[in-house]
């Protein structure tokens, strides 16, 4: 009975920990979060946030939207280009009737076009009900009912999309006019998804209708600012990447989770005369050094006599495409703090880094290891090809367990590019929402440099089926068995959910072993991620 009540009190000082650790864990990587003290004063230029509006100015977009997506009317002009004419979407977007602030420009930074004050106060205000967790659109925030209709954005590129496809340049260059007018990488979602998807739209172009033909389409100014996390100042890179941990599940819950199942296999011995034996982990993911101090620091709790004697960790350089959020600026490198932390807890850990799978299946030592290989959003935008030799390779380390999370884009086939970009584009939709809600609508430099790498995101096109039930196919096929998560470790993750925003929810899906497999996060009822465990069949 004592060892029962010792055991269940563990449990709980588990969960207990692995909360505590996602607010107190980052403490290794020093004073990163003081340089961005400066941008969470709410003052200043941000005043306008609160700034109440006429209910016709709030109509405002809702009328140019619905007059774009009209039947254009017959045309008398032969050139290709006539639709390009502001005929339609100018009178909406900058007559004085809608605009009456228009005189008053204000500097293009991290903006399209040169828009009005009254502009920013207009995306401002409209950004309070959905960004802040209005229980306007419910839980159907993410792709359904009234608040689909809210989502203009999305009703402009996605035909904008399909027009680009179509190689219709007429009206390609139609939306692009008004794309140009509306979308912003500093006003509410809806402006920031028109600036990224048009941005990405522009990118597309030229493959798709050619060089020549897109030459003749006049693209409005979509170049963002603020770098990707490639071209960002390391120490602004390391802070935003701690801060968006802090206030998002997005990257945070799925590490939590695959630690806290790393942590039990390193407490599991082979046998009850079985020394524990040194664990070695493989990282495939785009945490940047962020997922492990929490795991490192639940190693030093695991009960005497059953902890590993060191840990070894071998980074893996980037696969043949560079996914979102998984490149890092140079100079950047987290080995030296997490050493740090490490000694300071008292563990023996190595670091070490591979450039490919092969060099890391070279630095592999006996089979004494416990090795877990951690392939977090990695996979999402490499070829089909690509994605088969890369978990033919990881089968090849004959890993003790296999930690997957990946993007839940669409849950099945896509027909063709555009719809493609739709589903990217709804994905990165609930991004924005949700980053608008956990920064509580500031626009800081943090927010916009995550921003700007997932905006990475729409430019890019994925191979084959997505979802849940495509990737279980997949590791299926390439010899792997669904395992299940403890019961500890879903608890742990619910009761780390609760400091975020009330728009997230999660859950879990049975695995095709029974009982326990993937878990899912969502945003406002719609898929956003999952974290499934695997091993070799």
């Amino acid at each position: 009975m004592h060892e029962e009540a010792m055991g269940c009190h563990g449990q709980e000082d588990q969960k207990l920990a692995l909360v505590a650790a996602s607010d107190d864990g980052f403490d290794w990587l020093e004073d990163s979060i003081s340089l961005l003290a400066a941008d969470i004063d709410l003052g200043g230029s941000y005043g306008w946030w609160c700034d109440p509006l006429p209910a016709q100015q709030q109509d405002d977009i809702g009328s140019v939207v619905a007059q774009t997506l009209s039947p254009p009317a017959p045309q008398t002009t032969s050139s290709p280009l006539a639709h390009a004419s502001p005929s339609i979407a100018s009178p909406a977007v900058s007559s004085p009737s809608t605009e009456p602030s228009s005189k008053k420009r204000k500097s293009p930074t991290h903006r399209v076009s040169g828009h009005s004050s009254s502009n920013q106060r207009r995306r401002a205000e409209q950004e309070r009900p959905s960004g802040g967790g209005s229980k306007k659109g419910g839980s159907k925030g993410g792709g359904a009912g009234s608040d689909r209709d809210a989502r203009w954005a999305e009703q402009l590129l996605s035909p904008c999309a399909v027009a680009v496809e179509a190689r219709n340049l007429s009206r390609v260059q139609h939306l692009f006019y008004v794309l140009g007018e509306l979308a912003s990488f500093s006003g509410d979602a809806n402006h920031r998804l028109a600036a990224y998807g048009l941005r990405a739209l522009s990118l597309r172009l030229p493959a798709a209708v050619g060089t020549a033909a897109a030459a003749a389409v006049k693209v409005p100014d979509c170049e963002c600012l603020t770098p990707s996390f490639a071209g960002a100042e390391p120490r602004l890179f390391r802070a935003s990447l701690i801060k968006f941990n802090e206030v998002s599940p997005w990257f945070a819950l799925p590490n939590a989770l695959a630690n806290a199942a790393i942590a039990q296999l390193a407490a599991s011995t082979r046998g009850a005369a079985a020394a524990p034996r040194p664990l070695h982990l493989v990282d495939i993911g785009v945490s940047h050094g962020l997922q492990w101090p929490t795991l490192l620091e639940s190693l030093t709790r695991v009960p005497a006599g059953r902890a590993p004697p060191s840990v070894r960790l071998t980074v893996v350089g980037t696969p043949p495409v560079t996914t979102p959020f998984s490149a890092s600026p140079p100079g950047y490198d987290f080995s030296p703090h997490l050493l740090r932390y490490a000694k300071s807890i008292n563990l023996d850990l190595e670091i070490s880094r591979a450039a490919s799978l092969d060099s890391a299946a070279h630095a592999l030592c006996g089979p004494d290891e416990a090795l877990v290989v951690c392939l977090q959003f990695r996979l999402g935008h490499v070829t089909a090809e690509e994605r088969t030799d890369i978990l033919r390779r990881v089968k090849d380390l004959k890993p003790d367990l296999v930690v997957l999370s990946e993007l839940d884009v669409g849950g099945g086939n896509v027909s063709n590019a555009a719809c493609e970009f739709t589903a990217r584009l709804e994905l990165l939709w609930r991004f924005l929402e949700s980053t608008s809600a956990a920064f509580k609508g500031r626009d800081g430099e943090d927010r916009r440099l995550m921003e700007a790498e997932a905006g990475t995101a729409v430019a890019v096109t994925a191979a084959g089926d997505h979802g849940r039930e495509g990737w279980r196919e997949r590791m299926t096929a390439a010899g792997f068995e669904e395992a299940p998560f403890g019961g500890e470790a879903v608890e742990s993750a619910r009761s780390l959910l609760r400091k975020y925003d009330n728009g997230w929810e999660m859950s879990t899906a049975p695995a095709a072993t029974g009982g326990g497999g993937a878990v899912a996060l969502r945003w406002k009822g719609q898929p956003v991620s999952f974290c499934s465990l695997w091993r070799p069949a």
